[in-house]
């Protein structure tokens, strides 16, 4: 079930957060149960896509020892497991908020499509793992009935690209000739091909954000320009971070990493104090 990876649905809570309803009780109840139907839909996913992926993984050196490719968890258990995960999940969202369980669906037939097909689609690939964390953003806007910002989505946007072609990256470092075998897409993409992306949305994601906090939008909204002094945990968060993938070789996880990293996981904490005391301060 990955339950490590759930941390991405921490996006649900962005627009609780950003749109200063964290005060508001009954919506971080709603958001926190949609968090838990979104990470079952997303675990009953993450065993669906190792069955898929059963035979690559087994040629893996760190995936092959996930259950299902060692052997130690049975394909029948997985399949019973990731069906009940799929349907609590979806028919729970249902039941919180109609249009939630819609994105849910829709973020479940996505990853279909990205298990058969989409991964083994330059670009497209890393596009649509983007677009999941995008789902998960307006996710958390419908069920606290506020309109999702465009620059919360942008910036969403932008950053998903950073870590995905940063772990295309790792996974050719890593896998050197034996990539294509484990992921064919990865014969498309080469060392430099995905530096010069990667330049691009992270210069993007950086800009992206300080607009964001000096629009007239967002001044007008929480009532301060000083929201610009957040940027430089931005800043150091992706220089660190390209630290890591080019000097340490990691990227493979961002999960692992922002989890296990000190001085990342520091400035994440750090930002995310530094800005609810600049929205909520006053």
């Amino acid at each position: 079930m990955r339950l490590q990876q759930w941390i991405k649905n921490f996006f649900l809570f962005a627009a609780l957060v950003f749109s200063g309803n964290l005060f508001n009780l009954v919506d971080v109840y709603r958001v926190f149960i949609g968090f838990l139907f979104f990470s079952g839909v997303a675990s009953g996913i993450y065993i669906f896509n190792d069955i898929a992926d059963l035979g690559n993984d087994k040629l893996h050196p760190t995936k092959s020892r996930r259950p299902l490719p060692s052997g130690k968890l049975s394909v029948r258990t997985a399949r019973v497991a990731s069906f009940v995960l799929l349907a609590l999940g979806v028919f729970g969202g249902y039941i919180l908020d109609p249009s939630f369980a819609i994105i849910l669906a829709v973020y479940l037939v996505l990853n279909i499509l990205y298990s058969f097909k989409l991964k083994h689609v330059v670009i497209l690939d890393v596009m649509t793992v983007s677009a999941g964390f995008v789902l998960r953003v307006i996710a958390g806007a419908v069920l606290i009935n506020v309109p999702t910002s465009e620059w919360l989505i942008v910036c969403t946007i932008l950053l998903s690209l950073f870590l995905g072609f940063s772990k295309r990256r790792h996974e050719l470092t890593i896998l050197e000739t034996q990539a294509n075998t484990h992921r064919s897409v990865l014969e498309h993409y080469n060392p430099y091909f995905l530096d010069q992306m990667i330049g691009i949305v992270t210069a993007s994601t950086v800009m992206s954000y300080t607009l964001y906090t000096i629009s007239d939008e967002t001044v007008r909204k929480y009532g301060t320009n000083r929201l610009i002094y957040t940027v430089p945990f931005v800043l150091y968060g992706i220089f660190r971070y390209l630290y890591l993938v080019h000097k340490r070789v990691e990227g493979g996880n961002p999960t692992k990493i922002a989890l296990t990293d000190l001085p990342l996981l520091a400035n994440i904490v750090l930002w995310i104090l530094t800005a609810s005391i600049i929205i909520y301060g006053r």
